[in-house]
């Protein structure tokens, strides 16, 4: 007999234990509920969405510090400033032409990337939920 996407499956189990030479009896009681198929499926498609928005987080979040960087005058040539420059040039080179801003002290650029990024995490996010959400039963 073949399980349905939403019926839980618990499963009870007792365990009695009799020390030698006790008089009294140790009863363990356990109780398991197995998720439904349809909460596995949402379980993935959480931790796929958790994965999406980490990874545009830290995109973003480059190329905030970035924006913000260059905006106040920071060497860009040393340290932190050429790792975070380095690091998120990858992601702003794409929108550096809008502008003609290639050498500006501020690249609003960076701000474009930023939304695009954000704009792409969700469309991915709404994928992800479109295509890995369970169906909703007739009659609900």
């Amino acid at each position: 007999m073949q399980q349905e996407p939403y019926d839980r499956r618990v499963v009870q189990e007792e365990i009695v234990h009799t020390p030698q030479g006790a008089e009294a009896v140790v009863v363990e009681q356990r109780t398991h509920i197995e998720p439904t198929q349809a909460e596995r499926q949402l379980g993935s498609l959480y931790r796929a969405k958790q994965v999406v928005w980490f990874i545009v987080g830290l995109i973003v979040a480059l190329v905030a510090l970035r924006f913000v960087l260059l905006a106040a005058g920071a060497n860009v040539d040393a340290g932190f400033g050429a790792l975070i420059f380095n690091l998120s040039q990858p992601f702003v080179t794409p929108f550096l032409p809008l502008f003609n801003e290639q050498a500006a002290r501020v690249e609003f650029s960076d701000l474009v990337a930023i939304a695009v990024y954000l704009l792409l995490g969700w469309g991915i996010s709404k994928l992800l939920e479109i295509t890995m959400s369970p169906r909703t039963p007739v009659g609900y």
